[in-house]
């Protein structure tokens, strides 16, 4: 006989944004429960043993460890019933009726509202369609990282890093110091991927260069790596004829990306063509009333804060709609204008306070971020593709909105 469980707010995923969605929610006094593909919460944050998390969130520097542990804690103080190695096989949106696989066997959950906080997934080797052999020694640097950080195995002696994304960044440190040789990061964008805070210190302080216009094209290895040949691209991103080197490594790290996980998650959700994401409100709720998404799997984000606090306010709104509280409202699209690349969020509800993230099309020394149809011109100093341009608008300001608003960025 199949299990049934019945719950207010049904949490999917238990990382930093799900922790917060469950805990929001818990607090504003409904029953919560939490899904758990993994033995125990926390997600990527476990094996991300390095400061600089919590700073916005809980005010205090943090390691990845540290803010899970404390997020479970106060989950603990709340409530939260979590059910751990559990893996969702199917959601039906419109009833919130979850079937759920488990060791433990298979069992359904009924809830009145949803929280989707799946995160985001690693591009993979076979998706960047380089050339050349498939030996061993090519692992995502998200792997890597669990590998020397959880497992205290070291992937291989000398390694090269396709991609300068922040984790790239952080493992090509966290190598060296474990006593691998770094030979380099390679970035086929003219600027770096990740935090500019990583690139200084992850790679500056440790003398790894940075080959930015660069990528590998070619792996040669006889079952394990044994050499990798990268070449300098043009603007079109086409190798150049004449650039070619070999680097021996018998490790490729890749940090190419990562993309949200919105995959079998539920039929009729919308996805934003730019985030890849589903597409959400600024309550964080998608096109389906009653379903929420928060975090990585909305857009990737540079913070991990920054999608701790929309999971807060996805699990404060889910509250809501269960206590009944929550009220029609009408959902005014947003538009990317001129140098806008990803923007969260895809929709603008006028009952909560606006959170506005975005990422621009490329570097510039200074800009302006324009807001014609609420008056908000926001000028900055120097921006990156890699770190979000966060401001908050109060919902005072959204009360008599109508028809698209456009959000664009000039020089």
């Amino acid at each position: 006989m199949i299990e049934h469980l019945e719950t207010d707010v049904l949490v999917i995923g238990g990382g930093a944004a799900g922790m917060a969605a469950a805990l929001s929610a818990s607090r504003a006094g409904v029953r919560v429960t939490l899904l758990e593909r993994e033995k125990k919460t926390g997600g990527v944050l476990n094996q991300c043993i390095h400061h600089g998390f919590g700073l916005q969130f809980y005010q205090q520097e943090l390691t990845g460890p540290e803010f899970a542990f404390r997020l479970q804690s106060e989950m603990n103080e709340h409530s939260v019933k979590v059910i751990s190695e559990s893996y969702v096989r199917h959601i039906n949106t419109k009833s919130k009726y979850v079937e759920v696989i488990s060791p433990e066997g298979v069992f359904t959950i009924q809830a009145k509202a949803i929280v989707l906080s799946t995160g985001a997934r690693e591009r993979p080797f076979g998706a960047l369609q380089i050339p050349g052999d498939r030996p061993a020694g090519i692992y995502v640097a998200g792997l890597a990282q669990r590998m020397v950080n959880l497992e205290n195995t070291l992937p291989g002696r000398r390694a090269l890093i396709l991609g300068s994304g922040d984790i790239g960044l952080i493992m090509a440190r966290r190598l060296t110091l474990e006593g691998m040789e770094v030979l380099g990061v390679v970035e086929r964008l003219p600027y770096a991927g990740g935090l500019t805070r990583n690139v200084v210190q992850c790679l500056e302080d440790y003398d790894i260069p940075l080959y930015l216009s660069h990528t590998v094209v070619e792996v040669r290895g006889n079952k394990r790596l044994e050499k990798v040949l990268v070449s300098e691209v043009d603007e079109n991103f086409t190798p150049i004829s004449g650039t070619q080197k070999w680097f021996n490594v018998d490790t490729l790290i890749l940090s190419a990306g990562l993309i949200p996980q919105v995959e079998d998650l539920g039929e009729n959700l919308e996805i934003d063509a730019i985030n890849r994401g589903f597409a959400v409100s600024n309550t964080c709720e998608t096109n389906v009333p009653g379903i929420f998404a928060a975090g990585n799997n909305v857009a990737v984000f540079d913070l991990v804060d920054y999608v701790a606090a929309e999971g807060w306010i996805a699990g404060q709104n889910a509250s809501k709609i269960v206590k009944d509280q929550k009220r029609e409202s009408k959902r005014i699209p947003v538009i990317r204008g001129k140098n806008v690349g990803v923007l969260v969020p895809t929709y603008i509800t006028p009952e909560e306070h606006l959170r506005i993230y975005i990422r621009l099309k490329k570097p510039m020394d200074k800009g302006t971020v324009i807001i014609k149809k609420l008056g908000i011109e926001k000028p900055f100093n120097y921006g990156v593709p890699s770190e979000m341009i966060n401001f908050v608008v109060n919902r005072d300001k959204l009360q008599e909105l109508k028809g698209p608003v456009k959000i664009e960025v000039i020089e």
